[in-house]
């Protein structure tokens, strides 16, 4: 799923216009919605769910959450390590990781204690000890016990299917004595990478998931999932699953957390005027969809155009950011493969500029080192003052001189329906004409644009691959892996750049305790130096977590200026892994309106 995928090729524009305009799409909207129309005194609402083409099931209106921006195809898939196919809340609301990451903290320690009430390394931090939280009961009834976080341990330990093999690669064994879960490790941990584990990977029921055949653990579609989350499965049809809140579930007792909602209905997506349609209509409360033009809405005078819509931050960038994009140049052919010719592309691009013009001011321009803002402590100032390129065509005209670049033609492909990024493209290629780089636009299906890039098939593309983490590994991994194979179907290093140096330094990384800032400063330091004396990419802009909360029913969204400063993202490797859950626990029915 890529969060900021347009599904029509059309845009909304901006200005005084746009707003009329949205306001048209709101009403051919509406009638296609796909989750059945709503009564307008809201009592109740026909979900049109249904499991396995049975009867249809009503929702009472005031009791269930609509959310929608994750899925772009029929739910039917329920296995947490089928990690590109499973249903919206699959993890989150079924299945449940050791700990949380919370991307917006500013304690010293971000990881909060969820299915394990504690965790810590021994003093020579060889030996790494979970404390597995009491109390916790599977949905069947069954109590979670040490022993399922071993097996889900160890599992991964051995069976390479399991998508969260690499994260224990270094794992030697994972024992439990009750509650005790004891992780001993092959010669030095891979400390970032088994911290990545802890609040990504989902715990397993051992007692249902060890019956699955080895070869099926993965791919299973676990139509009858048993977990330990919040929510059950109800039922589903093709537009959209719906889950019902689960008595009993542990952290009303030990966290005090309780969802205010019966029923919470996930539905797939359609067009964005589509989309835009059932929110501003009160069919959908939650959206984590792209919204073109929805920054017009938020700010229209007469308070929102009547519209009661929320979003992260009241004002630009209104969003939180997801991922970075990256200007890829394909580094392994002329005359990307040479350093001056990228130096002239990361001078002759104003992310400012495109964060503007194409977004409305709904995403933010990127740190030159690509980083995303919760990875803010571990930018190097000083490497930043010392090479980071900012907008300077002149000095992009001279690297460009210096390139010996002759005026071949050079192509920026991106796919075909992706229109924020087709619009993007516009104004990358406005600015290289600029300079005197001649640059064509190729938009490829994004079938043939993924094969195109697998294969070196490309000059320049646009990628927003790296996604939120919680320390700067996985972006580094990502520009330096080695070594580069003739399908780059991982899509680590697409770009195909070849440092050994920098690749043993992200390798050393890893073996760092995470406790250790001073070497993961220098570490991280001297990758940024080097990243800016090669500009391997070109970072643009920052993707936005998209959200948008209607709170005609439900209230107390996630706000920058509230209490609740939590993640408001239903998308997968979001919910069941950082602070959603939190959101979730913190919404409140919408008082009615005072006749």
């Amino acid at each position: 799923m890529r969060p900021t995928r347009g599904t029509t090729g059309k845009r909304w524009r901006y200005g005084a216009a746009a707003l009329a305009v949205l306001t048209l799409g709101v009403a051919s909207a509406c009638s296609g919605s796909p989750s059945s129309s709503k009564s307008s005194s809201s009592e109740s609402a026909s979900a049109s769910a249904s499991s396995g083409g049975g009867a249809t099931v009503s929702f009472p209106r005031n009791e269930t959450l609509y959310t929608s921006g994750t899925a772009y195809s029929a739910p039917s898939n329920w296995n947490p390590l089928d990690t590109g196919n499973y249903a919206t809340g699959t993890q989150g609301l079924i299945y449940e990781p050791l700990f949380l990451y919370n991307p917006l903290s500013t304690s010293s320690s971000p990881y909060l204690p969820w299915l394990a009430a504690s965790g810590s390394w021994n003093s020579a931090q060889t030996v790494y000890t979970i404390n597995v939280r009491p109390g916790v009961k599977w949905s069947d009834g069954t109590a979670l016990t040490g022993a399922d976080v071993a097996y889900s341990i160890n599992l991964a330990r051995t069976n390479a299917t399991d998508p969260y093999s690499a994260n224990v690669s270094t794992v030697a064994s994972a024992t439990a004595s009750g509650n005790t879960v004891t992780v001993t490790f092959k010669g030095t941990p891979g400390y970032t990478e088994w911290q990545d584990y802890l609040w990504k990977a989902p715990v397993l029921p051992e007692h249902i998931w060890s019956k699955f055949p080895a070869s099926q653990i993965a791919t299973d579609a676990n139509t009858n999932p048993v977990g330990t989350g919040p929510m059950t499965l109800d039922t589903y049809n093709a537009q959209e699953v719906a889950y019902q809140t689960k008595t009993g579930w542990w952290a009303t007792s030990a966290l005090s957390l309780s969802f205010k909602f019966k029923y919470l209905v996930d539905v797939v997506n359609g067009s964005n005027d589509q989309e835009l349609g059932q929110l501003t209509a009160g069919d959908i409360d939650w959206s984590n969809n792209f919204l073109p033009g929805i920054n017009q809405l938020i700010s229209a005078v007469g308070g929102n155009s009547g519209y009661s819509l929320k979003t992260y931050y009241p004002t630009s960038p209104y969003m939180l950011s997801a991922n970075t994009v990256w200007l890829e140049p394909n580094d392994s052919v002329a005359p990307m493969n040479n350093v001056n010719f990228r130096k002239a592309l990361a001078y002759a691009l104003n992310p400012t500029a495109i964060a503007q013009t194409v977004y409305g001011g709904i995403t933010k321009a990127a740190n030159p080192t690509g980083l995303l803002p919760n990875l803010s402590s571990y930018v190097d100032q000083s490497a930043v003052a010392k090479g980071a390129p900012t907008y300077n065509p002149t000095l992009a005209k001279q690297y460009l001189a210096k390139s010996g670049y002759s005026g071949a033609a050079i192509t920026l492909q991106v796919p075909q329906g992706w229109s924020d990024w087709q619009d993007a493209t516009t104004v990358i290629k406005s600015e290289l004409d600029a300079i005197g780089i001649n640059l064509q636009l190729l938009y490829p299906q994004a079938n043939a644009r993924t094969a195109n890039v697998n294969e070196g098939n490309f000059d320049l593309q646009l990628d927003n691959n790296a996604g939120l983490d919680s320390t700067p590994w996985s972006y580094y991994q990502r520009v330096y892996q080695l070594p580069i194979a003739k399908q780059q179907t991982s899509e680590n290093n697409w770009e195909r750049f070849s440092s050994a140096s920098d690749w043993s330094l992200v390798q050393e990384a890893a073996t760092v305790p995470l406790t250790d800032t001073a070497k993961l400063d220098s570490i991280y330091g001297q990758l940024q130096t080097d990243f800016f004396a090669q500009e391997p990419v070109i970072p643009l802009w920052y993707n936005g977590a998209w959200f948008q909360g209607n709170t005609q029913y439900w209230s107390d969204f996630p706000s920058s200026n509230g209490a609740d400063q939590n993640v408001p993202v239903m998308w997968n490797g979001y919910i069941g892994a950082m602070t959603t859950v939190y959101a979730l626990a913190n919404l409140k029915p919408t008082p009615p309106a005072s006749s």
